[in-house]
């Protein structure tokens, strides 16, 4: 369904839902939806990102929101209110091994309910839990993770909702389109229906519930680099 306002592209999302949001660091993250998200002051919120922004902008929105109850995620990256909630006891973390973390989505949408994986044997993430030797080697069960709202950022969709990637914007969010319950879009470009070459569609539309277009976007660096002068 193509929406015209945030509002309703985040229509239903209530108290204690788990919520999916795409991209890495700052980069294909869906900016615009995680504002509304905020706007829309929603709490008790289970969220599953590779990391969680930082301080002022996307993911640390809410937590400084306080909106967020548990994060799944594989790092705590540039974010200080992540790590100032952590350790005071406020935020339930569940720390995931990045590829593992990316499997664990993956398995979510092509309805694997789990699967083994030699990431982490051995050490504190393991203990207590299930693992089986295959070929003299032992492996852990991961379960899979799905989530009733995916927040999904696209270069590009069309009405029908097939959407198209740019670079490593591309990143967690095709897997995580495809894990939610209800897949919500924001594209920088929305084109009529047959615009789009079939054979660079990343995401079909079946797996996207509301699409709306966002052309202004911010496009923060989480951490500019630039070289100060000498040889190189």
């Amino acid at each position: 369904m193509e929406c015209t306002t945030i509002p309703e592209a985040l229509a239903n999302i209530r108290d204690g839902a788990t919520i999916m949001a795409g991209g890495f660091g700052l980069v294909g993250i869906p900016e615009n939806l995680i504002i509304g998200l905020r706007d829309l002051g929603v709490r008790d919120l289970t969220v599953i990102s590779n990391n969680c922004g930082v301080d002022d902008w996307g993911l640390g929105l809410l937590l400084q929101n306080r909106q967020i109850k548990k994060m799944i995620s594989s790092y705590v990256g540039e974010n200080k209110e992540f790590e100032r909630q952590y350790l005071s006891g406020e935020l339930e973390v569940e720390l995931v091994p990045q590829g593992t973390l990316a499997e664990r989505i993956r398995a979510g949408g092509a309805g694997i309910p789990a699967f083994y994986t030699r990431a982490g044997v051995g050490t504190p993430i393991a203990e207590g839990r299930e693992t089986r030797v295959f070929d003299g080697t032992e492996y852990l069960l991961e379960t899979a993770l799905k989530a009733d709202f995916s927040l999904i950022k696209a270069w590009r969709g069309d009405r029908l909702g097939n959407l198209q990637y740019r670079k490593t914007a591309r990143n967690f969010n095709p897997m995580m389109a495809a894990a939610g319950r209800v897949t919500i879009v924001e594209v920088e470009e929305l084109l009529e229906t047959g615009a789009m070459d079939p054979n660079q569609v990343h995401t079909p539309s079946i797996y996207v519930q509301r699409i709306i277009a966002c052309p202004d976007c911010e496009k923060r660096i989480e951490r500019r680099t630039v070289r100060t002068g000498g040889a190189s």
